[in-house]
């Protein structure tokens, strides 16, 4: 830290407290009557045998999904079913209606299921069973996707494996397809947008890509000539999530080979199993991450990793531009976010914050009436606390705007030794830029010339991007470099525990735990 008070003031406090979860969704009854016949399920029920095998060489908790209790909106999350009541007679299954629109959260075998996916899948198909018509993709299904979604970082245990596996010939028939639907349903919106989705998140993990209808996509894989291909196909098409899948198989060989288990799809490291333990796990934590991006990721961005404090321009999916960054204190997180940068505002004030006034300003002017005006502040006519453009300004010279819930922007500083240290923590939230002039010469495609011209003249003038930037704030303690390598870096603001035990639900991986559970701090 430097000395001086404006060393970590210059934007409102980000110190978001955890949140459990997000709005739950209204149920929606539909009625529907159908009965099944069991012998269908016999016809790929032999396939099921062969997850023995990948159960055992998978390095994923085996848990059951009933420790999912530990999440309290797992099967509430956002509503996809929009349909309105029917006054036509209804010709379902009744059983199936009954257990989805009984209150609480519906369980088989000890697995809790995600309604608020299997309501509108049911709808679409009239209340009736589906998988005892559909066999042969039932099987492909569970045997290409679900069987092998430690591929991915992503626990088999997660999407009913062990329940299928030990005891789905003696469910009854509607139990069994309530299942595989739940199974292929919450697989494929995990690789959508993440198997923590943003409704379990805390508050300042504010990442989530594009809506895919899942429905829809699980319906295209019945009809298709390979329906995992379709299911897959959910998953991040960018280079980082494939280089990242490839470093993850390596690093699972090595432990597994060192587990006893032997595997010659993939090429080991010379990497020792106690050194690769610690790796795989932030592996599996920053490819759940990755997937709370874009699928496809705009070939223009601006990314700023929180964790190592960077920023980078990309053009044309190439990093062009790489500075440091200042980001918030641990107990004022700069937040996970996606934005758009339309504006840069040259000599911008500082509109003080109420949190920041009211905890840091005002108890200095207590003791200083003097205060406001050495520092060159002002109250103003609402009461708010307004600091003057200028070289002291807090937000410096260059203020690059953008629109969050958050209040999060990039700005300048006028303490530029900040950047010389190497753990850079130290703002209320926002993100501080060593080259905030370079920047914005290469955002506003202007001369620096132009912009030094700008900041001359003193006063407040907005600049329009020609084209607005997309910026993303991550965080990412596992991330893969221009040149392809995957660099790994210490966790600062202590998430990556919290994911993982997401993932992992009820017990770890036979990992090293080599770090301590993660709380916000904030």
């Amino acid at each position: 830290m430097s000395s001086g008070f404006w060393a970590a003031t210059d934007c409102p406090t980000v110190g978001y407290p955890r949140v459990t979860a997000r709005a739950a969704p209204s149920e929606v009854n539909v009625f529907n009557r159908r009965r099944i016949r069991d012998g269908k399920w016999r016809v790929f029920a032999a396939g099921l045998a062969a997850f023995a095998f990948v159960f055992c060489g998978s390095v994923l908790s085996r848990a059951a999904v009933s420790a999912e209790t530990n999440s309290a909106a797992n099967a509430d999350a956002p509503r996809l079913d929009t349909a309105t009541p029917d006054p036509t007679p209804f010709t379902g299954n009744p059983e199936i209606k009954t257990r989805l629109d009984a209150p609480g959260k519906p369980t088989i075998a000890g697995e809790r299921l995600h309604a608020w996916l299997l309501r509108p899948f049911y709808n679409a198909h009239g209340y009736q069973t589906v998988w005892d018509g559909h066999p042969a993709e039932a099987g492909r299904l569970l045997q290409e996707t679900v069987l092998r979604a430690a591929d991915h970082g992503l626990d088999p245990g997660l999407f009913h494996s062990n329940a299928l596996g030990e005891h789905g010939a003696n469910l009854s028939p509607v139990d069994r397809d309530l299942l595989l639907s739940d199974a292929f349903l919450s697989y494929a919106d995990a690789l959508a947008r993440g198997a923590m989705p943003i409704e379990e998140r805390k508050d300042d993990e504010d990442l989530t890509p594009e809506p895919v209808d899942i429905v829809q996509v699980i319906d295209s894989a019945i009809a298709a000539p390979d329906p995992a291909r379709v299911v897959e196909a959910l998953a991040p098409a960018s280079a980082e999530y494939q280089i990242m899948r490839r470093a993850y198989a390596e690093y699972r060989a090595i432990v597994l080979g060192a587990q006893g288990v032997r595997n010659k799809t993939v090429r080991t490291s010379p990497e020792r199993p106690a050194a690769a333990e610690p790796r795989l796990r932030q592996l599996v934590v920053n490819l759940e991450r990755l997937r709370w991006l874009p699928r496809q990721m705009p070939r223009d961005r601006v990314i700023v990793n929180a964790t190592i404090a960077r920023l980078q321009l990309f053009r044309d999916d190439r990093p062009v531009f790489t500075t440091r960054v200042v980001v918030g204190e641990t107990d004022k997180q700069t937040p996970e976010l996606q934005s758009t940068i339309n504006d840069v505002l040259f000599n911008p004030p500082w509109n003080i914050p109420r949190s920041i006034a009211q905890q840091e300003i005002l108890p200095k002017l207590a003791a200083d009436p003097g205060y406001l005006a050495s520092h060159h502040m002002r109250f103003r006519s609402n009461g708010a606390i307004q600091q003057e453009a200028g070289p002291y300004s807090a937000l410096g010279r260059l203020k690059f705007e953008m629109n969050d819930r958050y209040d999060v922007y990039l700005h300048d500083t006028p303490t530029k030794s900040l950047f010389q240290s190497v753990a850079r923590m130290m703002s209320h939230g926002c993100v501080r830029v060593e080259n905030p002039r370079a920047l914005a010469v290469m955002l506003l495609g202007q001369s620096v010339e132009g912009i030094d011209k700008g900041i001359a003249a003193g006063h407040t003038t907005r600049r329009a991007l020609p084209v607005p930037m997309p910026v993303f704030v991550v965080y990412q303690t596992a991330y893969v470099e221009s040149d392809g390598s995957i660099q790994f870096r210490g966790d600062p603001y202590d998430r990556d525990e919290e994911i993982w035990r997401y993932l992992t639900r009820a017990q770890q991986l036979p990992v090293a735990q080599d770090s301590a559970a993660g709380q916000r701090k904030g």
